[in-house]
């Protein structure tokens, strides 16, 4: 029994990032991944900054541009994170899924993580989506609070689990649960690294996320069966 049977295949896949951050990935890579975003209506396509601007046309409407800054390891100096998420704004993305300094986080400070976060506030705007990585298998349970409030006080609009590409992990359930509770319905919940099935996305958004970041979108909304 999938974790929630009342979710259908397209109500799932407006809560998509449809994933593309593979180094190698070339333009045409990104314009196969704007076709399957369109063919599956996800919410948007999350694409390196080095891959923007999209031509013209690549994007179906009502398909979302998101690019990720400071990734994967969120170890670039705080000017080179604003310049680079106000670059791809300028280059047309309206979210922004930032890493934080992640050798901030394991030494407990969270003034300096909420001040980077600012920092790429204040660069792209009240009004674009921020999305903040905290790299929950890095920092361990412990810390998935306090990294929370610390993006939260920064701005963030979203506290997202992972970026997929650290070797401590991806998301899971438990990391899920305790941004929930960390933030408690004032921020969103991204969920992403390492989901590859529909039932470990809808066991995502049971416990608590509201959007999944996957590389695996056809396999995912491919196990949903709507009645």
């Amino acid at each position: 029994m999938r974790p929630d049977a009342t979710i259908t295949r397209a109500e799932l896949a407006r809560m998509i990032d449809d994933t593309l951050l593979e180094p190698e990935a070339t333009d045409e890579d990104v314009v196969r991944l704007a076709k399957e975003a369109s063919h599956w209506g996800t919410w948007s396509i999350c694409i390196s900054p080095s891959r923007l601007p999209l031509a013209p046309g690549t994007l179906a409407p009502g398909v979302t541009l998101v690019a990720v800054v400071g990734f994967p390891s969120g170890a670039h100096p705080v000017a080179v994170k604003v310049a680079e998420a106000a670059a791809a704004v300028a280059a047309g993305a309206s979210e922004i899924d930032m890493v934080i300094d992640l050798g901030a986080a394991m030494e407990n400070r969270w003034t300096k993580v909420t001040a980077e976060v600012a920092a790429v506030r204040a660069g792209i705007g009240p009004t674009l989506v921020l999305k903040v990585i905290i790299e929950t298998a890095l920092i361990g349970p412990d810390r998935i609070a306090p990294a929370s409030h610390a993006a939260e006080a920064g701005g963030a609009d979203f506290i997202k689990t992972s970026t997929g590409f650290h070797p401590a992990g991806g998301a899971t359930v438990q990391a899920v649960e305790a941004i929930a509770a960390a933030v408690g319905g004032r921020l969103r919940v991204k969920a992403s690294g390492g989901i590859r099935t529909a039932d470990e996305a809808l066991a995502m958004i049971a416990a608590g996320a509201a959007r999944i970041g996957t590389s695996h979108t056809a396999a995912i909304l491919n196990g949903v069966h709507d009645e």
